[in-house]
């Protein structure tokens, strides 16, 4: 008999391989994971890899204790920077990511044609349900025109019912970029859904609350976690002993950077559920997602701005003002274009 979804789950894996990576016969395909990752996830990905020409290549490692560049000090650092220096394709599926870590910088850096994908903490059922049952094209028309109705925006507003109400400016000069799930040309890519930018930092004002998960360090939250922030700066944490735990995280990096807001997101994959994984959370229909700290070189080139770790925060059903026109209404497109597409996605 074979195991549950088993038969989806190849075909996930077909598609992420054949359409998203777009693999040639002959190409160095890295996987890494982690003992946290889903060997199922993994082995079905080899597999497709492999079967059309490519040269998949596996790497576990012991799970890390940390993300981004706190997990440096555990990660095999130089045979690790020496493949990412040379393969072709890197799919991540760790679940804590090497994604913002010194290994990933240097590959980025010095590995112009490497095609990576951020797929931290993917499972099987998530991997089914956000890759391999997605209308991509129709996906791709959404996200394109709401990202460009969002670079065209001067001043934002973001609230939701738990009591968030945060103002910003755009900035111009940094990109807002949207994440179609392909990783078909160089640079670093991520899952579809997603709609991700640095605001101008300092104009961030106002109340964000995290309702939904926190990761890391927390997963998904039993109460909510409310920021107030000043200048793009968290200035007070407030809550229960979730907000504690959450605040006392940030401080054990003694780094000021760690108090800073680092991107915005909306998130938009129609197979997306709140489960705590942050790759999935971020991703839920209408959604806003917060970061906090480390700003990747993809934000904010051409070197982003470093900090020793960063979190992402989730805020369900936000409601979002572009220049003043209300789009998205605790968490449901309004803006007819936008919803035409919505309803094609099963999003109405």
């Amino acid at each position: 008999m074979p195991k549950l979804y088993e038969y989806e789950l190849g075909k996930a894996a077909d598609i992420l391989v054949r359409e998203l990576f777009k693999l040639k016969e002959g190409e160095t395909f890295l996987i890494t994971a982690d003992t946290e990752s889903d060997e199922r996830v993994v082995d079905a990905t080899a597999r497709s890899a492999f079967a059309c020409g490519a040269k998949p290549l596996v790497l576990w490692i012991p799970a890390p204790l940390g993300v981004g560049k706190a997990a440096d000090p555990m990660l095999p650092m130089e045979p690790l920077i020496a493949l990412l220096r040379s393969v072709d394709a890197w799919v991540e599926f760790n679940n804590e990511w090497l994604l913002y870590s010194t290994p990933y910088d240097i590959a980025l850096r010095e590995n112009p044609k490497l095609r990576h994908l951020c797929l931290v903490g993917m499972n099987a059922d998530m991997m089914i349900r956000c890759i391999g049952r997605v209308n991509y094209p129709v996906l791709r028309e959404f996200q394109e025109k709401l990202a460009e109705r969002t670079r065209k925006a001067k001043k934002v507003r973001m609230t939701t019912p738990a009591g968030g109400n945060v103002e910003f400016e755009n900035d111009p000069a940094h990109p807002v970029n949207c994440e179609l799930g392909y990783a078909d040309t160089p640079g670093s890519h991520m899952m579809s859904g997603q709609i991700a930018w640095t605001p101008n930092l300092d104009t961030v004002n106002g109340v964000i609350v995290f309702d939904g998960s926190v990761v890391p360090p927390l997963g998904l939250l039993r109460e909510p976690i409310r920021l107030v922030v000043e200048k793009g700066r968290i200035v007070k944490i407030e809550g229960g002993k979730e907000a504690v735990a959450f605040e006392t995280w940030l401080r054990s990096f003694n780094h000021p950077r760690m108090f800073y807001m680092a991107h915005v997101c909306y998130g938009f994959n129609p197979g997306a559920k709140l489960t705590g994984d942050i790759l999935e959370d971020e991703r839920v229909w209408g959604c806003t997602e917060w970061g906090v700290g480390n700003i990747g070189a993809i934000l904010l080139p051409p070197d982003g701005i470093p900090a020793p770790s960063h979190s992402d925060g989730i805020c369900l059903n936000t409601s979002v003002w572009l220049d003043g026109e209300l789009i998205i209404d605790r968490g449901q497109v309004v803006d007819p274009e936008l919803r035409e597409l919505a309803v094609r996605l099963g999003k109405a």
